[in-house]
């Protein structure tokens, strides 16, 4: 069932985002590895096309917001409006109470507005009055934004990149591609023959059955080896926290699962190591050297790779 239901999610996406399989299989191992995806890169290469036809292909609640710098916090949790009929404040849910929550150039909003998101994307619930809500289940949060460089933009706090599970860039398509989307999107919108292959209970199960995925000790071992060499590295400031040392295993548990495996291999993690790690880590500005500190972030985490020894697991 697994593969069945999986293979059609990435099917239906796929017919939307053309050539761009690593980007479709990262956002359903946000999906089902409980996490949040974030998307960044320069306008116009389908950043929010990604995030509602992955929206599109499950059979749930879908909300999409538009952050802008005018945007509240209480557009996104919810307020309490006072009921003159009842005389008592009633609490009506924002645009995040959604399975799947679409939050748009998220980086243009004010840094109090994206801090709205820290409780929900963690421990998916919101407080507004000293009261708490319970978000739906499953819950995801699929951000995207713009380059810091780019005008208008505000750079997310440390706390709230760490609490997306993957940043991936999308990238321009390839001629080929470029050229099919020309002749097929002219007079029509891919995402109006999407419909949904999954309803929220199968994505629930789903979740289930990749989270029963072996592990074998080794490689917890060798993922703690690979966050810990982060925090000791010179050219690093702020290495991965244990919250991210957790997320990477959930995320090579989902990857394994899709490659019809029921134990983690070392190639999960270190093929996840950089969308799950890079954008958590800091870099030293002495290091830098002219280098922008995304590069010196890659560079430490290639050169991590490389000297952490990767053991040999063995299938249970």
């Amino acid at each position: 069932m697994f593969a069945r239901l999986t293979g059609g999610i990435l099917a239906s996406v796929s017919r939307v985002i053309d050539g761009k399989p690593e980007a479709v299989q990262s956002a359903l191992i946000a999906l089902l590895a409980e996490g949040h995806l974030l998307i960044e890169d320069v306008p116009g290469v389908g950043k929010t096309m990604l995030a509602r036809a992955l929206a599109a292909t499950i059979d749930a609640d879908v909300r999409r917001i538009q952050f802008t710098p005018d945007l509240l916090p209480g557009d996104i949790t919810g307020v309490s409006v006072f009921n003159p009929v009842q005389r008592q404040f009633e609490f009506t849910p924002g645009a995040v109470f959604a399975h799947i929550v679409i939050a748009d150039e998220i980086n243009r909003s004010s840094p109090k507005t994206q801090s709205s998101l820290l409780e929900a994307m963690e421990e998916r619930q919101v407080t507004v009055d000293g009261r708490t809500h319970v978000l739906p289940s499953p819950f995801l949060v699929v951000a995207t934004q713009n380059p810091y460089e780019m005008e208008g933009t505000y750079a997310l706090p440390e706390a709230q990149r760490d609490r997306f599970l993957l940043r991936i860039s999308m990238g321009y398509p390839d001629a080929a591609a470029e050229a099919l989307m020309l002749r097929q999107r002219d007079a029509v919108n891919p995402l109006d023959g999407l419909t949904p292959v999954v309803s929220a209970r199968q994505v629930t199960a789903m979740i289930a059955w990749a989270r029963g995925v072996h592990v074998a000790p080794a490689l917890e071992e060798y993922v703690v080896a690979l966050a810990q060499a982060t925090r000791s590295h010179p050219d690093i400031r702020l290495g991965a926290s244990p919250r991210a040392t957790l997320q990477l295993v959930r995320a090579a548990k989902v990857r394994a699962a899709l490659d019809g495996r029921s134990y983690v291999i070392p190639d999960d993690i270190t093929a996840l190591l950089a969308p799950v790690f890079a954008h958590r880590l800091i870099a030293n500005r002495s290091a830098a050297g002219g280098k922008a500190g995304a590069a010196v972030v890659a560079d430490a985490l290639e050169r991590i790779a490389a000297s952490v020894r990767v053991p040999l697991a063995s299938r249970p």
